[in-house]
């Protein structure tokens, strides 16, 4: 695949001479027009079809998803939290509906990671930058503050003679208005943020008299300044210089992934065409760049695969418009491939591959950690134990002989609802087991509330001739029901006997 990449501002070779004359007329360069372009802006023209309605249904789907789900309740037991997606640092739980996640089940997170990371590799190596061009957060808020610029301001021709004349009171009013609306959006998306990180009713009620928490309004002007930035004012330049994915993806892409594509078999040599010349002996496009003002990157697609398209299909509704116009068939450009087009220009027929090496090797990743990740989820016991065995002393040596180990239990009910476990000791055979304040004549048993840990001082006591070792593998369990849980751990008794 052919990657163009349009360098502007490239200082001119310099000639064979004398480091220091070389190194001055560098400068000197620079020092005229400057060491990096200025941002020229982009009036991309509003399009009808049928990626742009595509793009309309997503932004709508997906900003609907991002305001609304902090406000979806879920009943959930006693003092839990009632917000379905919640990410609770304080009491250090990440809420998912049903699911409950504890801070030492960091590894499902990274699973998540893992599949989504696997899932857009193999979107891309198939259908090129799907991601970037209809659902990436910089795609679709910058395509809301566009909609909101073209109500005050018109389409691309108005605005840029707004934007040339001079200042006058429907020229202010026009340009204040955006920004009051621009910094309005900005402002929810940095309220809709912080809901995410505390219980959303009441965030919203302690925000507005001042006691929330000092992290949501620090979060909340980030968010709001960021947004405001990056979709009303930087736009193509956060795509372009300050997002990695144009340069990762380009190891994902091949000769047969499908992306916007201008079929030069068919569009070349292009010119200008009037009403009722002949078609014979040139090709569909009549140059008429209707595919670059409707670029919200500023690019022109006949240039061929470039780092800056993000595959919105904006110039493939523009063109279509256009071939309509002039009575030539749609799809002049086109979701398709480089491999298509070759053939078709060589006349063979395009073959489509959508199966390849690479595309076998993400999906079966994809499909081996999603498995992964179900399995454990489906799997996963509501409560965990961890043992933590005396250090100092290890063992206590009691006058009839006996030695006693003492340990810590830390019970986690992972459950919605409260819990008793019952403990047992195995690996020293006749061992007691006991814990402060509890009968020794009853099973010992432990109340865990739900969705807490509780921390159990407990000892084990072995006679002399139960001790077959001086370090004795053993393990503690936990049960309630048919839930239970096992933890390794050793039985220190200094020397066999």
């Amino acid at each position: 695949m052919t990657v163009v990449i349009d360098r502007v501002n490239r200082p001119e070779p310099v000639q064979r001479q004398g480091p220091a004359s070389a190194a001055a007329k560098v400068r000197a360069k620079d020092a005229r027009s400057g060491l990096y372009k200025p941002r020229t802006p982009i009036y991309p023209k509003l399009v009808h079809g049928r990626w742009r309605a595509i793009k309309w249904a997503l932004l709508i789907l997906t900003l609907t998803i991002y305001y609304v789900t902090p406000w979806i309740r879920w009943d959930r037991p006693g003092k839990l939290p009632d917000q379905a997606v919640l990410v609770d640092f304080a009491g250090r739980r990440f809420y998912f509906f049903d699911i409950q996640l504890w801070p030492q089940e960091v590894h499902y997170l990274t699973g998540l990671l893992v599949i989504a990371a696997l899932g857009l590799f193999l979107a891309t190596a198939l259908f090129g930058r799907l991601w970037c061009g209809y659902a990436c957060p910089q795609t679709v808020w910058t395509d809301l503050f566009i909609y909101v610029e073209r109500l005050f301001e018109g389409d691309r021709n108005a605005r840029m003679r707004l934007d040339a004349a001079p200042w006058s009171f429907d020229k202010l009013w026009r340009k204040v208005g955006k920004h009051a609306v621009w910094l309005g959006i900005g402002f929810g998306t940095g309220g809709a943020w912080i809901f995410y990180f505390h219980d959303a009713p009441q965030l919203i009620r302690d925000f507005w008299v001042g006691q929330g928490p000092m992290t949501a309004y620090v979060f909340c002007a980030l968010l709001t300044f960021t947004t405001y930035v990056f979709a009303g004012f930087m736009r193509e330049q956060v795509c372009i210089y300050m997002c990695p994915w144009p340069r990762i993806q380009g190891a994902m892409l091949d000769q047969h992934s499908l992306q916007v594509t201008y079929r030069y078999d068919r569009g070349e040599p292009r010119g200008a065409h009037k009403k009722a010349e002949s078609w014979v002996g040139r090709g569909d496009c009549i140059d008429c760049r209707q595919c670059v003002v409707a670029c919200p990157m500023g690019i022109d697609i006949r240039n061929g695969p470039q780092l800056e398209c993000i595959n919105c299909g904006l110039c493939i509704d523009a063109c279509d418009e256009i071939m309509v116009k002039v009575g030539r068939s749609k799809a002049l450009i086109a979701y398709d491939t480089d491999a298509a087009v070759a053939d078709r220009q060589a006349g063979r027929k395009p073959v489509y591959r959508l199966v390849r090496a690479r595309t076998v090797f993400y999906a079966v990743l994809l499909a081996a950690v999603s498995g992964l990740m179900l399995w454990g989820l489906t799997h996963r016991q509501p409560l965990d134990l961890h043992v933590l065995r005396d250090r100092n002393p290890t063992f206590v040596r009691l006058k009839d002989g006996s030695v006693r180990d003492g340990y810590t239990l830390k019970i986690a009910n992972r459950s919605f609802e409260p819990q008793t476990y019952q403990v047992t000791f195995t690996g020293v055979p006749g061992a007691t087991l006991k814990s402060p304040g509890v009968d020794a004549d009853r099973p010992l048993a432990v109340e865990v509330p739900a969705n807490e840990v509780r921390s159990v001082r407990v000892f084990v006591t072995a006679k002399p001739g139960q001790l077959s070792s001086a370090n004795m593998p053993a393990a503690f369990q936990i049960r309630s029901g048919e839930a239970q849980a096992t933890a390794k751990t050793l039985f220190l008794s200094g020397a066999a006997n």
